[in-house]
């Protein structure tokens, strides 16, 4: 850890995350954490690491994997995948469009098909309590939450039914077949998860950092061509230099236009931007007003 970048207000949101960690493993049978490759999942994962250390990891990783991830993030996820003491499940949504059970969206992108396989996950792995890197500042649905977040036998969320979290006492108790969604990083922001970064020098995925990608424009989003597709008529592809502030199934998940290749750059352009990171970034947010609230309603992350 840096000392001239240590700054109290991480200290404090550190701890917090570290208890609650630690509250989930004593209180539930059989957690999880939600790991994508993306800078949220791997501060968790960092954090947790610290929360039982000098143990292993207690809970398993699950990746709900598209079949149209970037091949940056899933060579990380590989990687931390092979490290000893991690146990790393993925539910691959291909599985699931191959023998019947979800069909391809005409527009193309999976992002809305995670849930299914999701759920189908918890089910037959008995989860209880699975971790989430949601943040309340990434989109309003999210502010919505409570560190932990009830949800029914069906996988689904009813914001009618969250609890008080009052000098921050969490209430773990469910019935058999539902389970909890727990939200470490609840109370930090982009900036917040980016200051950690640096302060406990975390690698991320290359993705993150400036970079000449081949992208196309759509509905003022910069997407890149893969698996999934690409342009349309009246669409063309250029070479651009920009980076990622946040990963996702690459048919929904925009680059935005940076030089930034540094995580100090990155610091600076993020308290410059007047956009969320998934305002600036996410298609599938664009769908409706309540898109979120509408995925998160059905058992989405």
């Amino acid at each position: 850890m840096g000392p001239s970048h240590t700054l109290p207000y991480l200290d404090v949101l550190e701890a917090e995350a570290l208890h609650i960690f630690r509250e989930v493993a004593a209180e539930f049978d059989r957690p999880v954490l939600l790991f994508s490759g993306g800078k949220d999942s791997i501060v968790m994962l960092h954090l947790a690491a610290k929360a039982f250390a000098p143990g292993g990891l207690p809970f398993p990783l699950l990746h709900v994997d598209t079949g149209h991830n970037f091949d940056e993030v899933l060579a990380y996820r590989d990687r931390i995948a092979a490290l000893d003491g991690i146990r790393l499940h993925v539910a691959s949504v291909q599985e699931f469009i191959d023998d019947g059970r979800l069909s391809e969206r005409a527009d193309g992108t999976r992002n809305p098909l995670q849930t299914v396989p999701l759920l189908a996950a918890i089910r037959t792995h008995r989860f209880d309590a699975v971790f989430g890197g949601g943040r309340r500042d990434e989109e309003k649905a999210r502010a919505k939450e409570r560190v932990f977040s009830l949800r029914d036998e069906f996988g689904q969320w009813d914001p009618r039914r969250q609890r008080p979290e009052l000098w921050q006492l969490y209430n773990g108790r469910h019935r058999v077949g539902e389970h909890v969604r727990v939200f470490p990083l609840s109370n930090w922001t982009e900036l917040d998860v980016w200051a950690y970064i640096r302060q406990e020098r975390i690698e991320l995925p290359s993705i993150y950092f400036s970079h000449t990608r081949e992208v196309f424009l759509r509905d003022g989003m910069w997407l890149a061509p893969g698996a999934w597709g690409g342009a349309r008529a009246g669409e063309r592809n250029e070479t651009r230099t920009v980076r990622y502030r946040t990963v996702g199934d690459m048919s929904c998940t925009a680059a935005v236009d940076s030089h930034a290749g540094t995580v100090a750059e990155v610091i600076a352009e993020i308290a410059a931007s007047r956009l969320t990171e998934r305002g600036a970034s996410r298609a599938d947010d664009r769908l409706s007003e309540a898109a979120m609230e509408d995925r998160k309603r059905e058992g989405y992350f």
